[in-house]
Parts: C-alpha cells; sequence; structure tokens
C-alpha cells in the first residue's frame, strides 16, 4: 500500500466512522440515560432515510429543507415511541428484560410497515454535492466532505448541549440518579422522553447522509445498528465520548483493513475487534474500570 493510498484510505474511515459515530452516540445516549439497550435504533436511521427520500425525492423539496424536516420527525417520532413503550416498562420488575423484548418486537414492527408503505425495492437519493477535492495526490468525492463535515457538526452540537446547557445538565443528572435529580426538580420523565428522540435525530442524521451513498430498503437499518453496538462495546458502553472515539477508531481500521484483505472481510474485522476488547478490556477502549 502506498503512501497516499494509506493517507485516502484513512480520510475514507474517519468518514464512514463519523456515522458510526452518530449511530453509537444514540445508542450510548439512551443506554447512559436510561439504561435501555434500544434494538429499534437501526430502524430510526432507515425510517430517518425514508423521510429524506420521500420529502426530497417524492415532494421534490430542496435537500437543505428535506433533511431538518426529516430529523425533525425522527425526533417527534423517537418522543411518541418512548412515551407509548418503554414509559411504561421503566421501574416495573423485570423492566430491562422487558425493554429488550418490546424493542425487538419494535424493530420488527417498523421494518413491516416501511415495507408496506415504501415497498422492498432499494431506493436512493441524488448527490447533495458533486465534485471531487484533489489534495495533492489525493482524491476526496464532495458528498463524503460532507458526510464528515455534517457528522462532526452534530456531534458537536450534540457535545455542547450535553456539557452546557440546562437540558444538558438535567440529561446528565438524570442519568447519574434519577431519585435525586427528581429531587432538585428534574422531571425525568420528560427527559427519557427527549433524549429518546435526541437519539433517533441522530440516527436520521446519519441517514441523510448515507443514503444518497449506500441504497435504502426496509431493512437497511440493520447492519447499521449492529455496528452501533459494536461501537458503544468498543468505547464503553453507555460513553458519549467513548462512542465518538470508538466510531472514528472503528471506521479506520476498517477502511484500512479492507484495503489489506478484501470487502468481503468488513464485517470479520469489526466483529472480530470487538471481540478481543470484549476479552481483553470488557469495560470498552475508552471506559472507566468498574470499582
Amino acid at each position: 500500500m502506498t503512501f497516499y493510498l494509506l493517507i485516502e484510505q484513512i480520510i475514507n474511515g474517519l468518514i464512514i466512522g463519523s456515522t458510526y459515530a452518530l449511530i453509537g452516540s444514540g445508542i450510548a445516549l439512551i443506554y447512559g440515560t436510561m439504561r435501555v439497550l434500544n434494538l429499534a435504533h437501526g430502524e430510526f436511521y432507515m425510517l430517518g432515510g425514508y423521510f429524506v427520500f420521500y420529502l426530497a425525492v417524492t415532494l421534490g423539496i430542496p435537500s437543505y429543507l428535506a433533511i431538518p424536516v426529516a430529523v425533525f420527525l425522527a425526533f417527534v417520532l423517537g418522543m411518541v415511541i418512548q412515551r407509548l413503550t418503554i414509559h411504561y416498562l421503566l421501574g416495573r420488575e423485570g423492566w430491562m428484560f422487558s425493554s429488550i423484548a418490546v424493542t425487538l418486537g419494535l424493530a420488527i414492527f417498523l421494518q413491516n410497515a416501511a415495507l408496506l408503505m415504501f415497498g422492498e425495492q432499494f431506493q436512493s437519493i441524488p448527490y447533495y454535492v458533486s465534485g471531487v477535492a484533489e489534495i495533492g495526490q489525493l482524491r476526496i468525492p464532495a458528498q463524503r466532505i460532507l458526510i464528515f463535515v455534517v457528522a462532526m457538526t452534530t456531534i458537536a452540537l450534540m457535545w455542547y448541549i450535553l456539557k452546557r446547557t440546562r437540558l444538558g445538565w438535567a440529561i446528565r443528572a438524570t442519568s447519574q440518579d434519577r431519585d435525586a435529580a427528581a429531587v432538585v426538580g428534574i422531571p425525568a420523565e420528560r427527559i427519557f422522553m427527549i433524549t429518546f428522540g435526541l437519539a433517533a435525530a441522530l440516527g436520521a442524521i446519519a441517514a441523510a447522509m448515507l443514503t444518497p451513498i449506500y441504497a435504502l430498503n426496509p431493512w437497511s437499518g440493520l447492519p447499521l445498528l449492529l455496528k452501533g453496538f459494536v461501537v458503544v462495546i468498543l468505547g464503553g458502553l453507555g460513553s458519549f465520548p467513548g462512542a465518538i472515539a470508538a466510531g472514528l477508531l472503528l471506521g479506520v481500521i476498517e477502511a484500512v483493513g479492507v484495503q489489506l484483505t478484501s470487502s468481503e472481510w468488513r464485517d470479520v474485522i469489526s466483529f472480530g475487534l470487538m471481540i478481543a476488547v470484549i476479552w481483553w478490556r470488557p469495560w470498552g477502549l475508552f471506559g472507566n474500570k468498574p470499582a
């Protein structure tokens, strides 16, 4: 592998890794706040992609308007789903297993709902930008640069919300101790609902960026869900910063590994890395060792 090819693969890895970080951070956000493993998170990605497709392709709305509307619809849908399902399970006996079963059933329901509404055909969205950026011998499609910029901007915005806003303080307080947060007037149930909506919005943004490159169908959320779980395991379950770092790292390792082997080894590389981390450092590469 030449030097320029290696650099190009690292850049491509960071680009796809930024979308892994979006998916993984959504899963980590929900688990860190509610201790719920959301097996339907991939379907938020899938539905977000279909929202953008319907608005931008079917209705002909400009993409710079269609994407924010699609993300908002995913946010609202996430809140509604949390209120109608997870809300009634939290705190009950055996609620952790029940939430896994419910989100699995929800994933199947949303897949079949999308199948009825949109059909089984693969759908795609035209590139938002065209052209290729050339830096020396490096050639990077403008669409992929846009993916990275949007993903990292979204992650930075989420980081700001969690660290610098009253909503972020409330989310962090609720994740640390729900009862103590309630004592000081933080409405935990509302925070849970908003957190679920934010996670759904992150999935929709990832879909909006990736659908022009990877075609969309009712089952396209499953591969991203699996990669999202790899990310949260690598980064430390429930760690938002860990999910970001692990997503970028996974993207780079996959890109370089595929270049050294072949594309058929992509999933082998990612899941092999996950197994190695579970064996060597079960609390994650960026997580804290339990006391």
